[in-house]
């Protein structure tokens, strides 16, 4: 157990996957002080969403923004962004050549293209993650499997086993998912639920972001597995720390054979969950079904607990961060398969958390630890609260 003192000092905690440390306890969560901290307590909010709504853009059958019409599809539905934030094509930019002058040091840019997807999940418009099966997931992990084998450079270590992993075109309705016109560098996959973390569209979806650069946060995170394995003599910091978590038990929220789910020992947010690959898994490529099935469970397993613990539509940011679609021998081995949970509630369905002040301007912080987020977690599994409404 880490040191009882540190539940009620302020303290700095390591965060291996950007090399830095940071955040204390702000408020301390001790056993008596439980009640006085939970804030306002809100009745159980139900589901009031139709499962189809003839008004949204993501449901069967209906329009898109641009005029395109949805296939009537029964599983996931992939389509490319009509609003992409990133395109195949744009006009060319080229920095002119200033000679060394402090504009070309300080005032740099470099164009970026890509091509963004957008992935239902289910066509029911009511569902959420939570609300699903495993078995109901395996589709979207299917989807998530083939999207990113069908981006991956040929020159990648990946692409010798990803012919064997490739999902056929069934994994996913409305057409097959095109080879893009470049090779991309990297995939970032991510779900904003909630309105909370900027969703306006409430039918259970995420995205797709293909781009030539190598994005900030992954980009840090790649550059600190490669110093742990160059320095550990090939030994991956991710697997080490599933393996430290799995021994201590302190964080752990839910664990299967595959998979942990685990509040971080550097966390920021009051509920900030990874879900980490037990053994060496570099992408969705080195994927057998069972491990799919065991993803399946372990999403279903933080999403659910999630819902449980407010009895709310619990919003967050996940983003899965896994191998570049094109990188170095070295980087594709540091790589580690993980997913990372964001979620801004605090206290209660209606009280979240602000990165504000000190937070912005010099490091943030924690209202609560890690170790007492993953108990309270830990309790909220079981049946789907509004189940039982």
């Amino acid at each position: 157990m880490p040191a009882p003192i540190l539940d009620d000092i302020s303290h700095r905690r390591y965060n291996p996957l950007r090399g830095t440390a940071s955040g204390k306890p702000t408020r301390p969560l001790t056993d008596a002080a439980v009640s006085n901290w939970r804030g306002a307590q809100e009745a159980a909010s139900k589901t009031t969403l139709p499962a189809y709504d003839p008004s949204c853009y993501l449901c069967p059958g209906n329009k898109r923004a641009q005029g395109d019409q949805n296939p009537k599809y029964e599983s996931t539905f992939v389509f490319v962004n009509d609003y992409s934030a990133v395109k195949e094509e744009q006009a060319e930019y080229k920095e002119e050549d200033q000679n060394g002058s402090l504009s070309s040091r300080l005032l740099r840019a470099e164009s970026v293209t890509g091509k963004c997807y957008v992935i239902t999940f289910a066509p029911s418009h009511n569902l959420t993650l939570a609300d699903l099966k495993p078995a109901e997931i395996l589709p979207v992990i299917k989807t998530w499997t083939q999207i990113y084998t069908a981006h991956l450079s040929p020159n990648s270590l990946l692409a010798k086993v990803a012919s064997a992993t490739t999902l056929p075109p069934e994994s996913h309705e409305g057409g097959n998912v095109a080879r893009p016109n470049a090779q991309y560098r990297y995939m970032q996959i991510f779900e904003n639920k909630g309105a909370a973390m900027g969703c306006s569209n409430p039918h259970p979806h995420g995205q797709i972001w293909t781009t030539t650069g190598m994005p900030e946060e992954p980009g840090l995170e790649l550059e600190q597995l490669k110093k742990y394995r160059r320095e550990q003599g090939g030994v991956n910091l991710l697997e080490d720390y599933a393996k430290l978590e799995s021994e201590k038990q302190e964080r752990v929220v839910f664990q299967n054979s595959a998979f942990l789910a685990v509040c971080p020992w550097w966390g920021t947010w009051p509920f900030e969950v990874m879900i980490v690959a037990r053994q060496h898994k570099r992408a969705f490529v080195d994927f057998g079904d069972q491990d799919r099935m065991d993803l399946a469970e372990a999403i279903v397993e933080v999403t659910r607990r999630y819902d449980n613990l407010f009895e709310t539509q619990f919003p967050y940011s996940m983003g899965i961060h896994q191998a570049p679609l094109e990188g170095t021998d070295a980087e594709i081995e540091a790589s580690h398969f993980h997913i990372h949970f964001y979620p801004p509630l605090l206290r209660s369905a209606t009280v979240r958390k602000f990165l504000v002040g000190y937070e912005m301007m010099a490091e943030p912080q924690r209202d609560i630890t890690p170790e007492q987020a993953a108990a309270r977690l830990r309790n909220c599994g079981g049946e789907l609260y509004r189940k039982k409404l």
